[in-house]
C-alpha cells in the first residue's frame, strides 16, 4: 500500500458564466507576467527601461506562442493531418500541445528583430531574459500538473504522482497511455515537478554566475549557459516520460533535440566569450539609447 504520493488537482478548469477557464492557460499567463517583470528588472539595471521590455514582450510573446504550436504540429503531424486527425485542431490550444523549442526560436527571432529595429544590444537582452525563461518554464509546468499530462513512467517512490478522473483533464483517462497495463492507483514520476525544480535551480545559478562573473563573461554568454542547463535537464527528464512521441534509433526525438541543442549551446558559449563584446560596453550603449528615447518622449509630449 502506498502511504505517500503527490495528488493531482481535483479540477483543471472552472467557469465564469458560460466561459470555461483552464488552469493551464492561467499558468501560461502567470509565467509570461513573471518573466516580463524579471527581465525588465534585469534590463533596467543595464541601462534600459520597462517600456522597452514591454514593447519587446508584445512582439515576442505572440510569436513565441505561434512557434510553440508550430513545433508541436510539425513533430506530431498525425494528430492533425493523419487519418484520425483534424486539421482545425491546429488552432485548438485547449487540447494542449506547445513546444518550448518553437517558442524560444520564433519568440527569440521576434525579439531580435525588434532590438535590431530599435538598435538595442540583443546580447544584453539575451542575458536579461535567461533566468527569467527558466522561472517562466517552471511556472508553466504547473499547467501540466493540472492537465495530468506528460508524466513519467510508473514508480513506487513516495513522491509519485497519483492521477484521478476529473473528466476534463487531458491525462485523466491516459494511465500508462494505453489504458490497460497500469492498474488503478499506480503512481507515476512527476516529471512536471522534476523540471520545475531543475529550472528554478538553474535560474538561481544563472543569477549567481551573472553577479560573480560579471567582468569575465561576455554579453550573451549567460544565455548560452541557460541553453546548456535547460537541455541537460530536459534530456534526462524527457527520457522518463511515457507519452507518445516519435523516436529515432529508439530514442525520443526531443531527447535528440536536447542533445544537439546542448552541443550547439556549448559551442556558442565558447564563441561568445572569444569574439563577443563586453557587458559594460553594451550597457553604456543601452544607457545612451534609453536617454535619447526619454528626451524624444519628453519633446513629443511638450
Amino acid at each position: 500500500m502506498t502511504f505517500a504520493y503527490i495528488p493531482s488537482p481535483p479540477v483543471s478548469t472552472f467557469s465564469i458564466g458560460p466561459f470555461p477557464i483552464h488552469f493551464y492557460a492561467l499558468t501560461m499567463i502567470a509565467a509570461i507576467i513573471v518573466a516580463a517583470w524579471m527581465t525588465a528588472y534585469r534590463w533596467k539595471r543595464q541601462g534600459g527601461s520597462y517600456e522597452q521590455i514591454l514593447d519587446i514582450t508584445i512582439c515576442a510573446v505572440p510569436a513565441g506562442i505561434i512557434g510553440a504550436r508550430l513545433y508541436h504540429v510539425i513533430t506530431t503531424p498525425e494528430r492533425f493531418f493523419g487519418p484520425n486527425g483534424h486539421i482545425l485542431d491546429v488552432f485548438n490550444l485547449r487540447q494542449g500541445g506547445l513546444g518550448i523549442w518553437g517558442a524560444v526560436l520564433l519568440g527569440g527571432l521576434a525579439a531580435w528583430a525588434w532590438c535590431r529595429h530599435k538598435h538595442y544590444p540583443a546580447a544584453l537582452l539575451c542575458d536579461a531574459v535567461a533566468p527569467s525563461l527558466l522561472v517562466a518554464q517552471a511556472i508553466g509546468r504547473l499547467g501540466n500538473w493540472f492537465n495530468q499530462e506528460l508524466y513519467g513512467a510508473p514508480t513506487t517512490l513516495p513522491w509519485g504522482l497519483k492521477l484521478n478522473d476529473t473528466g476534463t483533464a487531458i491525462g485523466s483517462q491516459e494511465q500508462c497511455y494505453d489504458g490497460a497495463t497500469c492498474p488503478t492507483g499506480t503512481l507515476f514520476h512527476p516529471t512536471f515537478l522534476y523540471e520545475m525544480i531543475w529550472n528554478l535551480i538553474g535560474a538561481a545559478l544563472l543569477i549567481w554566475i551573472g553577479h560573480k562573473a560579471f567582468t569575465k563573461l561576455k554579453a550573451g554568454a549567460l544565455f548560452t549557459l541557460y541553453i546548456m542547463w535547460y537541455t541537460a535537464g530536459r534530456t534526462w527528464i524527457e527520457a522518463l516520460r511515457i507519452d507518445f512521441a516519435h523516436e529515432f534509433l529508439g530514442v525520443r526525438i526531443n531527447v535528440w533535440v536536447s542533445i544537439i541543442v546542448f552541443i550547439l549551446g556549448a559551442v556558442a558559449f565558447s564563441l561568445v566569450n572569444r569574439y563577443g563584446k563586453s557587458v559594460s560596453i553594451l550597457a553604456e550603449k543601452l544607457r545612451g539609447i534609453t536617454e535619447l528615447e526619454e528626451r524624444e518622449s519628453v519633446a513629443h509630449s511638450s
